[in-house]
């Protein structure tokens, strides 16, 4: 199953938002394998799976994955990353990746993934990074010979719960002007905070590279305040317990009225963005069982830079498209509330003032010629 291949058509609106263009800032290498590319590097090295038929191990993914728990969810990631240990593993799964955002629409896409976790079969950081660099830029060809023109850079991942914070900081840096365009920390976020990694963050705030911390997912708002103050995040991955520093002071015939706290505050003043990923975050029970709980919604309605984004398009058996099909069908948006989801992501890309304004551009003339 590839869902980057289903169209969706905006909902009363008859536009194709599958053809629009699109901004992907959080969406992990290790959470977007095709599953008959994971059934053929498993052959390969002899892993044994679940099953071996796409089908149903897609099917698979998405069930595991839906367990209402962070630490549930991330397990399914053993089968993905143990097939990524090799170059050609790395290069192949990179490649596709950049393929299926291009058959999605995507015109800009931020690939984060975790090098460290990528070194059992013996190649370096720094050989793991320029495999899968290799396989980015050959999607990009491979899209530029089927008409569709995209640009992705590497958020290269920290592992919270690991001690490397510093030496994978570092690889970011030097890797810097070979595709990789940021720095974040993913995996268990309860009980490692963005504090335990402060001489990572210290050396990256010397080395001018900007930070996005997976925060306000499966830990409070404290997540979210040390991910700012300790992490100097630009942007926060998921934040959508930020909505536990909203509180409602009243309502009446004309709206609801709320209060925001420092923390949504400070993240609403400054546009820090929000890399709101819907359908995992109901699925990891970050917030709500339903969309219509989601507070997607609320904090766009307050101004919020919200963003909208997949995180793992296997394991949620979605796509970008899907995403913003299923928010716009929930909360009634027209054609301009997904301009302005994709315009918030522009603004919040780790890329130069002039492409950012490239991208805006071309966000722009999509969405008018829709």
């Amino acid at each position: 199953m590839n869902s980057a291949a289903e169209t969706y058509i905006l909902p009363g609106g008859g536009a194709s938002i599958t053809a629009l263009p699109k901004i992907s800032l959080h969406d992990h290498l290790d959470g977007g394998l095709r599953p008959q590319t994971i059934i053929d590097l498993a052959e390969e090295i002899g892993l044994d799976l679940p099953t071996t038929d796409a089908t149903e191990l897609a099917a698979w993914f998405e069930s595991q994955s839906s367990s209402g728990s962070l630490v549930e969810y991330l397990k399914t990631f053993d089968v993905t990353i143990a097939v990524m240990q090799t170059r050609g593993g790395l290069f192949r799964v990179a490649r596709e990746f950049v393929q299926d955002l291009a058959a999605d629409g995507v015109v800009y896409g931020e690939v984060r993934w975790a090098p460290e976790q990528h070194l059992t079969a013996g190649l370096s950081l720094d050989e793991v990074v320029e495999a899968v660099q290799e396989g980015l830029e050959q999607g990009v060809a491979d899209a530029a010979e089927s008409g569709h023109t995209i640009r992705v850079g590497q958020l290269v991942s920290a592992m919270r719960h690991a001690d490397r914070g510093l030496e994978i900081a570092q690889l970011a840096v030097r890797q810097r002007d070979n595709g990789v365009v940021g720095f974040d920390i993913a995996g268990a976020e309860a009980g490692f905070p963005a504090s335990k990694l402060a001489d990572a963050f210290d050396y990256l705030a010397q080395n001018f590279l900007p930070v996005t911390v997976h925060a306000g997912e499966a830990d409070s708002l404290d997540s979210i305040k040390s991910a700012l103050f300790d992490g100097r995040a630009l942007r926060i991955g998921h934040g959508v317990r930020i909505a536990e520093d909203i509180s409602t002071t009243s309502e009446d015939d004309e709206g609801v009225y709320v209060e925001l706290g420092p923390v949504a505050e400070w993240i609403k003043d400054r546009q820090i963005a929000l890399e709101l990923s819907p359908s995992s975050n109901l699925q990891t029970n970050a917030w709500g069982t339903e969309l219509a709980d989601h507070p997607f919604d609320v904090l766009y309605q307050l101004g919020f830079r919200v963003t909208v984004n997949v995180d793992n398009r296997l394991m949620s058996n979605t796509s970008l498209s899907k995403e913003l099909f299923l928010l716009a069908e929930e909360f009634g948006y027209t054609l301009d509330d997904l301009a302005q989801f994709q315009l918030n992501a522009a603004a919040a890309s780790f890329l130069s003032l002039d492409d950012r304004d490239d991208l805006i551009e071309q966000i722009l003339t999509g969405f008018e010629q829709a």
